[in-house]
């Protein structure tokens, strides 16, 4: 038996339930992700001889399988959004972004130093990683599919998929300024310059841009051959994805957030017409199969030790991140934002933790040295096995309860 031949087994059976898993585990108080990562702690625990995952030993590949996911899972979220852009409208992202955000970062560095006794540098890292909400384990309490009405999305699902569009571009450049740390030396003013200001302002705008002009291109162009939303070709979606994310990237911006922004372009270009639901259908399709591979070496690299080096103190530090830190700091933020007080709750309370930890923690680990790394691995691991299974039940039962109390108060 040769081990390429278990792996394409291994990958088939993935496949297969990626298909089935979504409808039996629908309506349920289990998700997918936790399905996967059982079946990932499972295949990697015999005797098959697979190899090890270990994101430190990997971690350039780990930095790439992560980014793809997250970068196709950001297309997904931006097209599946109804709701057209608007200071008021948008007023729960902007304080889950501005306000929410830095405030767990800040929190969780603060843990990371005095608590667990892990260097400054190393303590922003786990708190910039730590604090995004994650767009690829997050669909239980996401928006659906597009439709017509711009209004049809409750303010729990449109917070939550929104912010996790947004603040994994947001979250860059804390990252940076860990990498900043660990590298030494004079930093601060051309962070602020090169890391917040440019980089956001060419990922931002360079996503309105492509987006733009994807748009363009999909809904209006004038030869009938080049007018592609006619021919309903799914895989545009990826064209899409990797075009705003790479042209950005090499012109030295945040490419996570010009994939976002360039989804919401597209949208808006045509809000209702029915390709863009042939767009999100095959990025929803693809998000899911990188979800099976990322969560089964997710499970391979618990079982070979990635949270050995986890101390009492650290995994109390994760615990406090995710039933302290982000519901506080989030519940506060939304005081005076649309929405009820259960909604309120509800956004706060379901800050998933997953994919995009893993690769801001890759992408600084081979840019750096951080001291402690391993222990810094282990946390990130811990808090995101703990974020899978705590909110993937709960997810099911807390959002029927959420759906029949809005209809009930009509």
């Amino acid at each position: 038996m040769q081990l390429s031949d278990v792996v394409f087994a291994l990958i088939g059976v993935g496949a297969l339930l990626a298909g089935i898993l979504p409808r039996l585990v629908e309506r349920r108080p289990l998700s997918m992700p936790i399905a996967f990562l059982a079946l990932g702690l499972l295949v990697f625990g015999l005797p098959l001889g697979l190899p090890e995952a270990d994101p430190l030993e990997h971690a350039k590949l780990t930095e790439h399988l992560t980014e793809v996911g997250v970068i196709v899972a950001l297309m997904g979220a931006g097209l599946k959004i109804d709701r057209p852009f608007g200071r008021r409208r948008w007023a729960s992202t902007g304080r889950l972004l501005i306000v929410a955000m830095p405030v767990t970062i800040a929190a969780m560095a603060f843990l990371g130093w005095w608590w667990v006794g892990l260097v400054p540098a190393s303590a922003l890292l786990l708190g910039a990683a730590m604090a995004p909400t994650d767009p690829v384990l997050a669909s239980d309490v996401q928006v659906g599919e597009p439709t017509d009405e711009e209004d049809s999305e409750d303010e729990v699902r449109f917070a939550l998929t929104s912010e996790a569009g947004l603040n994994d571009g947001l979250a860059f450049p804390f990252v940076y300024a860990a990498i900043a740390m660990a590298v030494g030396g004079s930093w601060f003013g051309e962070w602020v310059l090169q890391d917040v200001l440019y980089k956001g302002l060419v990922g931002l705008i360079g996503g309105v841009l492509i987006g733009w002009m994807l748009g363009k291109l999909f809904f209006r162009a004038k030869r009938d051959a080049l007018r592609l939303a006619r021919h309903s070709e799914g895989f545009l979606a990826l064209a899409a994805t990797f075009l705003a994310y790479g042209l950005v990237e090499v012109v030295g911006g945040y490419g996570f957030l010009a994939v976002f922004v360039a989804a919401r372009a597209i949208r808006a270009a045509e809000r209702s017409h029915e390709y863009h639901q042939v767009l999100h259908d095959f990025a929803e399709q693809t998000e899911r199969l990188l979800t099976v591979l990322l969560l089964l070496l997710l499970g391979g690299a618990v079982v070979g030790g990635l949270l050995a080096p986890l101390t009492w103190p650290a995994a109390l530090a994760g615990l406090v991140l995710i039933f302290l830190v982000r519901p506080l700091a989030a519940f506060a933020s939304l005081r005076g934002a649309p929405g009820t007080t259960a909604e309120h709750w509800v956004i706060a309370a379901f800050g998933i933790r997953g994919i995009g930890s893993f690769y801001y923690l890759a992408y600084a680990m081979t840019h750096a040295d951080f001291p402690a790394a391993d222990l810094v691995w282990a946390i990130a691991g811990f808090v995101v096995v703990v974020s899978v299974v705590l909110h993937g039940i709960a997810a099911t039962p807390v959002m029927r309860h959420l759906d029949h109390s809005t209809a009930h108060a009509r």
